[in-house]
């Protein structure tokens, strides 16, 4: 297609066959839109994840106190759960 048509020049057919043409063009170009965009938000959310598991181990970093209230925490929470299976009747468990 060229660039520099006299439309006024062109028989009904031509025409015809010329908007055909520019129609599938967009189409075309509608699609790889389209695509683009589902690549770059699948990029984006690849680069988010990326991120986050890069400097989350730097700024998530436990004290030794912090990490000393986690264990205690967590030790209680199990032994509690111990408690609540051995209250449980022997069927359940």
């Amino acid at each position: 297609m060229t660039s520099h048509l006299n439309l006024d020049e062109l028989n009904p057919e031509e025409l015809r066959a010329l908007a055909t043409q520019l129609i599938q063009r967009v189409e075309m170009m509608d699609k790889q839109i389209s695509h683009h965009k589902s690549v770059n938000e699948k990029q984006a959310h690849e680069i988010a994840l990326l991120k986050r598991f890069k400097f989350a181990k730097c700024s998530e970093r436990l004290s030794l106190d912090q990490a000393s209230l986690l264990d205690d925490l967590i030790d209680t929470d199990i032994a509690a759960i111990d408690a609540e299976l051995e209250a449980l009747p022997p069927a359940l468990v």
